[in-house]
């Protein structure tokens, strides 16, 4: 003790409580490092963090002491990189039915057990990514989650429509809705636009539901790219083909390669062109892309159209301007 001289013991712990929450990213790192905050192999290893995901309250104070800490400890030598997170992404709020936060002293609140007694995990799940943009603050509302659970009920029973072929009886409309599915769940994924990714599984799940019959290949597919928001009823579907494989390892559907996409699948047969008469909008014509840079047959399907008549008349045509796989515009 600097005062009695007497034996004593050093105090560290005295800063307040809520400054531990700077730099505990750190700690998850080497949470176990008696003797270091976090040793330099484990800082190299794990830092710079990848993504941080929080509330809005986040984006102010909690970031801005945490780069301030940060940055003191990298001038240190504490640490070797200059910024703590690479990526933030601010996370919306889910209110109450009543559009108010959700509290005990409203009696507002959603359990989450209590709807996965009721609908499932699965269900609890894709509702909350289908619920409206990543960012935004959204209300929860129970007619929608209904509709939720009944999209996964038409998903367990799509495995009655595979037929027994090997991707033989595939159209070409199939293999073009199929790969855009691909396209754009992968995307939205990637860009966070969760409730985009879930609505364009929707749409795939109606128009295969409208088939006569699903490919093995097309119905695989469907799983994979749900599993990510699903993964308990997805399992189960793929479990009733996986088991029978001869890969008894990697048998799980989170263990398969994520599905990609092939471009020359997503390329349009077809162009909608404007035609224009005298300037105004008066047809939209869809022309075969082997077609679209003749300007005379572009022309003269424009001059066959009635609408296009109707505005023409017995007047002749002046001239014609053709901005290829755009507009044509027709002077009279």
């Amino acid at each position: 003790c600097p005062k009695c001289g007497g034996p004593g013991k050093r105090e560290t712990n005295t800063m307040p409580q809520w400054a531990g929450s700077c730099w505990y990213y750190l700690r998850f790192c080497d949470p176990e490092n008696k003797e270091k905050l976090v040793s330099g192999e484990a800082d190299k290893y794990w830092m710079p963090v990848d993504w941080y995901v929080g509330g809005a309250e986040h984006a102010v104070l909690h970031l801005l002491y945490s780069r301030f800490w940060h940055k003191f400890l990298f001038d240190i030598g504490v640490v070797g990189t200059k910024e703590p997170f690479q990526k933030l992404t601010n996370v919306g709020l889910v209110l109450a039915a009543d559009g108010r936060k959700m509290s005990k002293r409203w009696g507002n609140v959603v359990l989450a057990e209590d709807i996965v007694k009721e609908y499932g995990a699965d269900t609890l799940r894709v509702y909350e990514c289908f619920m409206g943009p990543f960012e935004n603050i959204i209300s929860w509302d129970p007619k929608s989650i209904n509709g939720v659970y009944r999209f996964l009920q038409r998903v367990w029973l799509l495995s009655d429509k595979i037929s027994g072929s090997k991707g033989e009886a595939f159209r070409a409309e199939d293999l073009k809705i199929m790969h855009k599915t691909i396209k754009q769940v992968t995307e939205d994924i990637e860009n966070i636009k969760l409730n985009t990714a879930i609505a364009a599984l929707m749409e795939w799940l109606n128009y295969l539901s409208s088939k006569a019959g699903v490919e093995m290949e097309e119905y695989k597919t469907f799983l994979l790219l749900l599993a990510p928001f699903a993964p308990h009823i997805t399992e189960e579907l793929w479990s009733d083909f996986a088991e029978a494989s001869s890969d008894k390892i990697n048998w799980s559907i989170h263990q398969q390669s994520w599905p990609e996409f092939d471009n020359k699948f997503l390329e349009e047969n077809e162009i909608t062109v404007v035609v224009q008469v005298n300037g105004k909008v008066r047809e939209t014509l869809l022309i075969q892309k082997d077609m679209i840079s003749d300007k005379k047959v572009v022309e003269n399907l424009a001059l066959n159209s009635e609408k296009v008549k109707k505005f023409i008349g017995n007047k002749p045509v002046k001239k014609s301007v053709y901005i290829e796989g755009r507009v044509l515009n027709l002077v009279v």
